[in-house]
């Protein structure tokens, strides 16, 4: 990859968000969280059943899709990336809660993104049950926003999905996006003003992978839900110490 078509060269610093992690692992831990690091979290609800939980944000999307045809999508995309972060674990999403922050709240924008997460929330049988909206100015640049949520979702417990049944010999299957989703668009930004594009649609909306994982989860080891860090990073987080993945590219 081209030095200027990297996450670097577009001012994001993987290393960092790693370093931050790490850093936080103690102080979150002390608190008896379990599964730090993965993607959702879990807390016993009660000796038979955990919940399950994952916060995200949209990112940078919303900045290409407001020139490019509006914020629905953008809102589609937050809750299904939230959604498929609960599905790793073998969990049931129940509810999804969201929070838009700008300078300046606008009414359609608002509207767009929350119609689109309530959208895929039906489809998931996930409940939209609230959340919070917030005007910053001074933290925002004018015209731009932000758009994030948190799921939560039960599992049994001896039903949980953490990569520790992993084996050597274990297939790695990978199931086809719908594009970028809603990940690395600083990075997509930086490409599309560097080049003439011309490929697929960068907006399509992120994937919703509750059916592929209700089907497998009987005998899948682990789910590794690729977003920000690719294949590379994502995958690695779900395979125990020891092993490796060898993947036919």
């Amino acid at each position: 990859m081209s030095e200027d078509r990297t996450y670097a060269a577009a001012g994001v610093s993987l290393a960092t968000a790693t370093g931050i992690v790490e850093r936080l692992r103690a102080a979150v831990e002390s608190t008896g969280a379990r599964g730090f690091g993965a993607f959702a979290g879990l807390h016993p609800l009660d000796d038979h059943r955990l919940l399950a939980a994952s916060t995200d944000s949209i990112g940078t999307k919303p900045v290409v899709a407001r020139r490019r045809g509006g914020l629905r999508a953008c809102g589609a995309d937050m809750a299904a990336h939230c959604i498929n972060d609960v599905l790793t674990c073998g969990a049931d999403p129940l509810i999804l809660l969201d929070y838009v922050a700008a300078s300046r709240l606008e009414l359609e924008q608002v509207a767009e993104l929350v119609e689109g997460a309530a959208a895929v929330c039906r489809a998931a049988g996930v409940a939209l049950i609230g959340g919070e909206t917030a005007e910053l100015p001074g933290v925002y640049r004018e015209g731009e926003l932000d758009f994030a949520a948190t799921c939560v979702g039960i599992v049994e417990r001896d039903r949980v999905i953490d990569g520790s049944a992993v084996r050597a010999g274990d297939l790695v299957v990978g199931l086809a996006s719908a594009g970028v989703h809603a990940n690395g668009f600083t990075l997509v930004r930086r490409v599309l003003e560097l080049e003439d594009y011309r490929g697929p649609d960068l907006l399509a909306p992120t994937r919703l992978y509750l059916d592929d994982v209700r089907r497998l989860r009987e005998t899948a080891h682990a789910f590794a839900h690729v977003t920000g860090g690719g294949i590379a990073g994502n995958l690695s987080r779900v395979i125990p110490e020891g092993l490796r993945a060898e993947l036919d590219w």
